[in-house]
């Protein structure tokens, strides 16, 4: 067993930034991570990071937008918190070394992004992921903060009182993928989970393999809800043969979509009659599929990108690797030809359920970035907001758990900030699918906290067991059979229908899994092993995805249904709730909160 103050599960932006906040407070903090941390996913984000720089910018425009962006879901705590905070995150990137795209008198560049009302996107190039990554490692090692690389967490030491919001979490159980042993983590103070995001559930997405719910799925099952899972982010620009994403920084440079007939048609077709391509990406990627569907669309599948007329010099100055995708991936040199794109998966606005501190109902349970949700972008994420997401939220949770902050939280979570039941409508059983799938941990009468990481460890290490020894199915099946369906009937456009029969697919598959085995009898580097359990993680995520969907029946940012076409203020501006309760999954509702440090937002139309 191992023993730190503060356990943060994956090292991906928002744990890399939560691990050097909490260890300036004073804590012993590990990192355990199932890939290096320079290989997270977060070094594949391109486009840039958010931030009111500018002396005629301000916070409060920043937090408009973002609210506006996130028609009208998001948390006012949290929203005015990221913006009033982004800017310190910035600065503190540049003073850590963070090679930052600068004009001509060597202040930092910021340019225009979706949705937003001034250009407060701040570069590095076209890898500003890749560079914020490096740059934050670089303070971990500096600091001497422990690195647990390659150890897979795939469960959570959660005692088991009925009510989730008595319950503690003690630590995480990791499998080392070098040696296949299986050990437990115990985290005095805390445990942040940092995990990414879950677009493996999908066929078509911009995410990276690794990325499959692994915290959302394990805090789930331990007790804590998913909330607004319905909300899935489709990038209006990805490479049509492999869902490589072209950043939006393409279009913030000003960037132009064609259709089959060469008609820009975010303008010519009404779509975005002030912003057009810089419409927010909910906006542009129906825009793209609509005149795909309606026979507009090259070949049948995609849209032109052109960045022809920005020159050749600013290409190279600015998005030389967007040259370099579209070259490798689809053979297009973009200084020559418009480059193809379509939506795909990008990124999941709901998570695991948390306050503006990123603490979940369960004591000692955090989660930030991707897996979590506060509610910062609520029904649509404004790009360029996912980076300054993980540095805010990252460095909040860090001193939360590390004792530094004593103001309550405004965001209420667990149980008790329902305000109202929910159903379904299902066509099948949701959850569980016999008692095994129980919450894993049982520590409600054990002694200790370090009983109850025992007790977790040792279940751990009878289903690895028991998957490596049996025989059955190969997870592949499973896999498929749920990323088909969900890119089918749980995409950007939404019916009933669909959606009902992605939950049947999903029962079938989740019953599938039951006999899933392991054909790799290896102790070592067993990545069979690892993509088994991580399915299990994807079929969790799936159901939410899609139980959430066909539960809310209205058209809210990136949730559009071909029933309900219009937003329900009245009916529906609150947050969708979905939590497992022993295997009996139960959807509830609680309120929206509207009431910002200065004003209280008002829900308007949404226009760009």
């Amino acid at each position: 067993m191992q023993e730190h103050d503060v356990i943060v599960v994956g090292a991906g932006g928002a744990g890399l930034r939560a691990a050097i906040e909490a260890h300036e407070h004073g804590a012993d903090v590990a990192l355990v991570t199932k890939l290096h941390p320079v290989r997270s996913h977060t070094g594949a984000a391109e486009g840039g990071i958010n931030a009111a720089l500018h002396s005629e910018d301000s916070w409060d425009l920043h937090a408009y937008d973002t609210m506006k962006g996130s028609d009208y879901l998001g948390d006012a705590p949290a929203v005015d918190a990221f913006a009033q905070e982004a800017p310190d995150e910035v600065i503190q990137l540049e003073h850590w070394g963070m090679p930052f795209s600068r004009e001509d008198d060597g202040t930092v560049s910021q340019r225009p992004f979706g949705g937003l009302s001034h250009p407060r996107t701040t570069y590095a190039g076209a890898e500003t992921g890749h560079h914020l990554l490096h740059t934050m490692y670089e303070q971990v090692v500096k600091r001497g903060i422990e690195v647990y690389d390659e150890w897979y967490v795939t469960n959570l030491a959660v005692t088991d009182e009925a009510n989730p919001e008595e319950r503690a979490c003690h630590g995480a159980v990791a499998y080392e993928i070098a040696t296949g042993e299986v050990e437990g983590f115990y985290g005095h103070d805390g445990v942040i989970l940092a995990t990414g995001g879950l677009g493996q559930a999908f066929d078509h997405t911009t995410n990276a393999i690794a990325n499959t719910g692994d915290g959302q799925a394990m805090a789930f099952r331990a007790g804590s809800p998913m909330e607004d899972m319905e909300f899935v982010q489709f990038h209006p620009t990805t490479l049509p043969s492999t869902g490589v994403l072209i950043s939006e920084g393409v279009r913030g440079e000003g960037g132009i979509l064609y259709n089959e007939a060469e008609e820009r048609f975010m303008f010519e077709h009404g779509y975005a009659n002030n912003d057009g391509e810089l419409a927010s990406r909910d906006v542009v990627s129906r825009a793209e599929l609509t005149q795909i569907n309606e026979g507009r669309g090259i070949e049948d599948e995609y849209v032109h990108l052109d960045m022809r007329h920005l020159g050749e010099d600013r290409i190279l100055n600015r998005l030389e690797n967007i040259l370099h995708l579209a070259e490798d991936f689809e053979g297009v040199d973009g200084l020559d030809k418009p480059m193809p794109v379509k939506p795909g998966q990008h990124y999941q606005m709901g998570g695991i359920e948390v306050d503006e501190y990123g603490q979940a109902c369960i004591d000692g349970l955090y989660a930030v970035g991707e897996c979590a949700c506060y509610s910062l972008h609520g029904a649509n994420r404004l790009g360029g907001n996912a980076l300054p997401e993980l540095m805010v939220f990252g460095a909040r949770a860090g001193r939360h758990a590390a004792g530094e902050v004593d103001e309550k939280a405004k965001v209420k979570t667990g149980p008790s900030a329902k305000s109202e039941d929910g159903s379904i409508g299902s066509p099948v059983d949701l959850g569980g699918v016999s008692e095994s799938e129980a919450v894993a941990t049982d520590g409600g009468a054990l002694a200790t906290p370090q009983d109850v990481l025992e007790a977790a460890v040792e279940a751990e290490r009878d289903r690895v067991e028991t998957l490596i020894e049996r025989d059955g199915i190969n997870h592949a099946d499973v896999r498929e059979k749920v990323q088909l369906t969900m890119t089918e009937n749980v995409n950007v456009f939404r019916e009933e229908e669909n959606l009902k029969q992605a939950l049947r697919d999903i029962r079938e598959a989740r019953e599938m899994y039951q006999n899933v085995a392991v054909r790799d009898p290896s102790r070592t580097y067993n990545t069979d092993l690892i993509h088994t359990i991580e399915t299990r993680n994807i079929l969790d995520c799936a159901e939410a995805i899609t139980a959430g969907a066909l539960a809310r029946e209205e058209f809210r940012g990136a949730h559009w249904r071909k029933q309900h076409q219009e937003r329900k203020d009245d009916e529906w501006l609150k947050h969708t709730m979905y939590a497992w309760n022993n295997g009996n999954p139960d959807l509830y509702y609680k309120p929206v909160i509207l009431e910002g440090d200065e004003e209280t937002y008002e829900p308007k139309e949404r226009s760009y």
